[in-house]
This record gives C-alpha cells, sequence and structure tokens, in this order.
C-alpha cells in the first residue's frame, strides 16, 4: 500500500451483487476455486452475505480467502460456516513493534488471536504468507517456520514483487531469494520436495518439513518464474479484469456488469474474450524502475 493512500470513490466500486454476478459467471464458465483477497476483504461490510452466496454457488469446488487475520477473532468461525475452506494470512514479522512499523498500524496480538480463533474453527488448511527483505525480517525466518509447526500450519515465503514506486527501501539490495531462505530453514529442519507447483496448486514449490505436520513454500517470481502454469487471472474490487498480476493487460468489467444491455451472457462473453489477451510471462526486473504502478492492495476483489 502506498505511504499516502487516496482510496476510490464509492460510485466506483463493485457493489457485493456486482461481485456475486461474477463470480457466478466465473463458476458457470467452468472456474472451480474463488479467492477472496486485498487490502483485507473482511473490513467490507455485510461481507458474509456475499461468501455465503459464493459458497453456495454450483460447481464450486473451493471457496478461500486472504487476510491479516484483524478480523477472524469474531469471524473465524462464521466463515468457516458459510463456506470458506482455506485461509492465507499475511505475516511478515512476529515482534510486535516490527509488526507495526511494517505494516503501519497493525496489533500483533490481535493477529494472532485471529491466526488461532481460524485453528480452533477447524478450515480445512491454513497458510502464512511472509515476505523477507534483508535488513528488515531476515532474522526472523527460523521463527516464523518455528511458529508455524507448533500450530500445525504451513508457511509460504514469497520474494517481494516490484509492484508501485517505493523509496523506503533498495528492492535489489532487499531481495531474499527462495534459495536463500531454504538453506537457512533447512540448518534446522529436514525439507522433502513435494514436486513442482500446478495451476490448481497455486505457484509455490512445497517441501513438507519432515517430521512435523507443517510443509514451506517458496513463491519465486524473480528466482524461479512459475509463468508456464499460471492459469489465474484477479478482478479487482473496481471490476477491472486483470490477466497477470505482473502486467497491465485487462478489461474493464464494471462497464459490462453497468451498461444498459447487460447481461449475464454478455458478462461472460467479455470474460471468455479476455483470455486472448493474457500475456505469457511478467518481467519482474528487482534492479529497474517498476514496470506495474499499482500497488498490491489495488488488485483487491
Amino acid at each position: 500500500m502506498a505511504e499516502d493512500m487516496t482510496f476510490v470513490p464509492k460510485a466506483r466500486v463493485l457493489s457485493l451483487e456486482e461481485l456475486f454476478q461474477l463470480g457466478q459467471a466465473f463458476t458457470e464458465l467452468g472456474v472451480r476455486k474463488i479467492r477472496l483477497t486485498g487490502g483485507e476483504p473482511l473490513i467490507r461490510n455485510n461481507i458474509l452475505s456475499l461468501v455465503q452466496r459464493l459458497g453456495a454457488l454450483p460447481g464450486l469446488d473451493e471457496l478461500v480467502l486472504t487476510t491479516n487475520a484483524s478480523q477472524l477473532p469474531r469471524l473465524a468461525g462464521p466463515l468457516r460456516e458459510a463456506g470458506v475452506k482455506r485461509l492465507n494470512i499475511s505475516l511478515d514479522s512476529l515482534q510486535a513493534r516490527k509488526f507495526r512499523r511494517l505494516t503501519r498500524h497493525g496489533n500483533l496480538d490481535q493477529v494472532i488471536a485471529g491466526i488461532d480463533a481460524a485453528i480452533a474453527a477447524g478450515f480445512d488448511g491454513i497458510k502464512l504468507n511472509s515476505v523477507v527483505l534483508k535488513g528488515r525480517n531476515d532474522d526472523e525466518v527460523l521463527d516464523l517456520v518455528d511458529f508455524t509447526v507448533d500450530r500445525g500450519i504451513d508457511i509460504a515465503f514469497i520474494e517481494e514483487m516490484p509492484l508501485g514506486a517505493i523509496v523506503e527501501h533498495d528492492r535489489k539490495l532487499s531481495l531474499c531469494s527462495s534459495d536463500e531462505l531454504r538453506q537457512q530453514i533447512a540448518e534446522r529442519y529436514d525439507l522433502t520436495a513435494l514436486g513442482d507447483p500446478s495451476g490448481n496448486a497455486g505457484p509455490a514449490r512445497y517441501f513438507s518439513l519432515d517430521n512435523t505436520g507443517s510443509r514451506v513454500g517458496f513463491i519465486s517470481p524473480h528466482s524461479n518464474n512459475f509463468c508456464h502454469l499460471c492459469n489465474r487471472v484477479r478482478i479487482t474490487v473496481e471490476g477491472r479484469l486483470l490477466l497477470c498480476l505482473g502486467n497491465e493487460h485487462s478489461v474493464d468489467l464494471r462497464e459490462r456488469l453497468r451498461a444498459s444491455d447487460a447481461s449475464a451472457e454478455s458478462l461472460k462473453r467479455a470474460i471468455v474474450d479476455a483470455m486472448d489477451i493474457k500475456p505469457e510471462k511478467h518481467h519482474f526486473h528487482s534492479d529497474d524502475e517498476p514496470q506495474i504502478v499499482r500497488f498490491m492492495n489495488m488488485t483487491g476483489g
């Protein structure tokens, strides 16, 4: 998220009904997995009503959610009952002061309480997502792995993606490669490779942490490109269909939803036609100026 945020006018944000229409269109076209993400999706008013409707869509195998866990102490149980099967939870530090500095306002105790509430709610899978930066939180890699092992959940380490212009650190100098992290973790845990990532399982390359119930994954947009396996698209909360997180190829579905001649068939036709411009790969280079000026929070939807 940018340091000085300007939030979009409410009129440009899709309503819950429009978000459901999009979910319905995608499932009717054969999509079997929907993820709600952000920003933070759980601060949206009446979010449970959307979750319940999406969770009941015929043909949908998995409804999953990415969250910062701040709202899970009160919402973990209702989300599980509404049909969410798995959670991804963002957590980059286990030190309260550092956590607040990295997130700008986060409360670590509240987040940990949310993680524990999610475990108690019995989701099919819970995975932490951590972005590790040299000089920022690279001294906490083993602590984060220990935390997940103690709770019997998984963790994925993600190489920082060059999205949005920043001045607070040099991306080239701060980048921690997946290989560096794996070597560090292997000093304490025996790792067994679980194979290459697949389109269904997502972009992470997973390793079992032997003699534990946990796995560690590595998402490597810089050092081990996974674009050839990608079968994902994103829709922002403004209705922009992004064909690739690392490119600007997109189609305006909000315009189609709100057109005077809008119909379910015209919406599905626009989605199918958009697949023709899905790019072959992204071009992330940490030593260049970012080609994508939007920040990650702008892709939530």
